[in-house]
């Protein structure tokens, strides 16, 4: 990674944000893709809006975006590109989607950026250096405990019936008196893990391009990120993720989902 590769994904992300801006709460139709997943024209724009820089700029390195698919595979730098991260949101015009940029080197993801274009949030972390919200340095929260510890995901239909298990034991554990977890988010879920606002963020089900990015801004902030082993997360991850805004707390977690 080179100084250049942040102001390259600020301008990723300003280009994508330019283009979804005008479609919001617009009038247009989603379409369902063969994984069920929704997709609208602001996907796609902003995406190739993204590609049209890399390819121009970079053109040795590898694209992996959701919309469009790869390009140069064997790279050792991959640009890995969601550019609507939770379009049911989008779709349901709830400002708590973002595009997600992420630079990885031989797999590892080093540079992220949760972007909110609407309300002009962005999060931007390197692996080894501090994250910034909007250019002012972020640090996660301590959470000393593991009662009373927040807990996030996006939906708890993603779950199997045997991971879903698995995360109530750990809503029961943090929430013994009454569960109230947060739901719905995507990637905003972990922007505000960063910022200090959540504690614990359980999911499943995500690919390359729905974590790749929220590596570096969690861990730039002083948290973490892994699989449901304890792991860390690269581009051979299964997609069952875990972030914590204070690291002491995997453990406990481990230990809840058995």
């Amino acid at each position: 990674m080179n100084p250049s590769d942040i102001d390259l994904a600020n301008r990723l992300a300003d280009a994508a944000g330019a283009a979804i801006r005008p479609l919001f709460r617009g009038d247009w139709q989603a379409e369902v893709k063969a994984d069920h997943s929704a997709v609208t024209e602001a996907d796609r724009a902003a995406e190739a809006a993204m590609r049209a820089i890399i390819e121009a700029e970079r053109p040795d390195d590898g694209i992996i975006g959701e919309e469009y698919g790869s390009r140069n595979e064997g790279a050792g730098r991959q640009w890995v590109l969601d550019p609507i991260d939770g379009t049911q949101s989008f779709v349901a015009g709830r400002a708590i989607f973002g595009t997600l940029i992420a630079l990885c080197q031989d797999g590892w993801p080093v540079l992220g950026v949760i972007d909110q274009p609407i309300q002009k949030e962005r999060w931007v972390g390197r692996i080894g250096e501090g994250t910034t919200f909007n250019g002012k340095p972020v640090r996660t929260r301590a959470c000393p405990a593991f009662e009373g510890m927040s807990v996030a995901t996006t939906s708890p239909h993603c779950f199997s019936e045997e991971e879903a298990d698995a995360y109530l034991r750990v809503v029961s554990a943090a929430y013994p008196e009454r569960p109230w977890p947060v739901y719905g988010g995507d990637c905003y879920n972990y922007a505000l893990l960063a910022s200090g606002h959540i504690d614990c963020v359980l999911e499943t089900g995500l690919k390359l391009h729905d974590y790749a990015a929220l590596v570096p801004v969690v861990e730039g902030a002083g948290g973490m990120m892994s699989d449901w082993q304890g792991h860390p997360l690269d581009a051979g991850s299964d997609g069952r993720v875990i972030a914590l805004g204070d690291p002491a707390r995997l453990e406990d977690v481990l230990e809840a989902m058995g």
